[in-house]
């Protein structure tokens, strides 16, 4: 068995082709040296994989937050003056009942702002033609901000020495990695805050090469999920981002391993955390009924039947993954059954199924309406949410289905002069989930103190 290193660590050091000197950096403590320079924050990014092939991913490494020195932006005029504008995409509902994804371009001037919005429309596209986003993606709000960039394209592209001075710096060669596309978070955080608060930042840089980068630790400064980096005019690169809002949403674990990488060919350790890799063979999982085992057997919309398949987590052997080839592992794929419930426990944990149409600061009386807006689920055979009304918790079964209902309508004694309780329960009864422990964050409720 392996000396057990943090998790971050461990996958750093997964990455292929991290070099011996840099891995040694990452284990030692802080310089001994006097006078050593502190080091420069780093924070964990995922590799994606080689353009050629179809692998999800290759490793972990951690680079400087801050990304690398670049020339300062300095705009001035129709430059200036446009720089920082937020645009509304995609308007679901208010931001606290939806998840809102911010979209950052880099590398555009002011006169290719109008390609930034058109390029972000392409990309939100693709993301919403994979499920769980294609039947949820009502709970989604986007926007977009402008960041203006004093050159176009960004540095790296097309030769490693190439340098662009870009509002976020994004820059390919990351690490010495000519796919890894690393931003200055610092400078993406700049404009991330002027938006409607963020729960997932899309950064898209304008380049056709391909790349991309995903920075799935939570931002400790304004809280969003993740950040997914993707060349705008790469055709692959929106897999990519869409491969980590895998991690950064769904908290899920990457699928693919390292065959013939020492130290990576046989996993010893305890259970993982993540719901989609396990120690566990298909039976003993569903003798201990636990992580996927509620899929055993079922056909994954990814191929083949849901089971226990050897490798993952980046180990040949000791960790099993539900599919084969979901997009956890496999580019172009759809996320497996797992995966997909994993996905929308993630839309929401940010998004609520039940808006209050009507405030419920204030004592509604007989002649208003308490109303609730339920976002609509995609798809023809969609089952749609559950609407249910109770008053003082007994259920007003003749409601069942309906957005509003008059105080007059609920209190049907003329002569109840008392308050009440008026609440509305929605549920998604959607069949892609099965953990019971997921289905009951699937309910919202409003509640409006009622008299006639």
């Amino acid at each position: 068995m392996r000396p057990a290193l943090r998790p971050s660590l461990r996958r750093t050091i997964a990455a292929t082709g991290l070099a011996a000197s840099v891995v040694a950096a990452l284990l030692s403590g802080p310089a001994a040296a006097a006078g050593t320079p502190a080091p420069r924050p780093r924070v964990e990014v995922e590799i994606p994989g080689p353009e050629g092939g179809v692998a999800a991913g290759s490793g972990h490494v951690r680079v400087p937050a801050a990304g690398v020195s670049r020339p300062a932006t300095r705009l001035s005029g129709r430059a200036a003056d446009a720089d920082g504008d937020v645009g509304e995409m995609v308007n679901n509902g208010p931001s606290a009942d939806r998840l809102d994804v911010v979209i950052v371009g880099d590398g555009y001037t002011v006169d290719q702002l109008a390609k930034f919005h058109a390029d972000a429309k392409e990309k939100w596209g693709e993301v919403t033609g994979v499920e769980p986003y294609t039947t949820y993606r009502n709970l989604f709000n986007v926007w977009t901000v402008d960041a203006v960039s004093a050159q176009s394209g960004v540095s790296g592209d097309p030769a490693q020495g190439d340098v662009k001075n870009t509002a976020l710096g994004s820059y390919f060669w990351c690490d010495g990695i000519e796919r890894l596309l690393c931003v200055d978070q610092d400078k993406v955080d700049a404009y991330v805050a002027k938006a409607p608060q963020a729960d997932l930042v899309i950064v898209l840089a304008n380049s056709a090469k391909y790349g991309g980068a995903g920075y799935n630790e939570p931002s400790q400064k304004l809280g969003y999920e993740g950040i997914s980096t993707a060349s705008a005019d790469n055709a692959k690169s929106g897999q990519v981002a869409i491969h980590e809002t895998g991690h950064s949403l769904g908290k899920l674990a990457d699928e693919y391993f390292y065959p013939g990488t020492p130290g990576y060919e046989h996993y010893e350790g305890p259970e993982v955390a993540e719901s989609n890799i396990s120690v566990l063979s298909a039976t003993e999982m569903a003798a201990r009924r636990t992580k996927w085992y509620r899929w055993l057997g079922e056909t994954s919309p990814d191929g083949g039947t849901v089971g226990a398949y050897e490798g993952g987590g980046y180990y040949v052997t000791g960790l099993f993954r539900p599919t084969d080839n979901s997009i956890m592992r496999i580019l172009g794929k759809p996320f497996s059954l797992p995966g997909r419930e994993a996905m929308i426990a993630g839309f929401y944990r940010h998004a609520s199924i039940a808006t209050a149409a009507v405030p419920t600061a204030q004592t509604l009386r007989a002649h208003d309406r308490a109303r609730v807006t339920v976002p609509l689920l995609a798809g023809a055979d969609v089952k749609q949410p559950r609407i249910r009304w109770y008053l003082d918790g007994r259920e007003l079964t003749r409601f069942e289905g309906r957005t509003w209902v008059g105080v007059a309508q609920a209190i049907i004694s003329p002569w109840d002069r008392r308050a009440h309780q008026l609440k509305v329960t929605v549920t998604d009864p959607t069949t892609s989930v099965r953990d019971p422990q997921i289905a009951a964050g699937l309910t919202d409720s409003v509640t409006w103190s009622v008299r006639r």
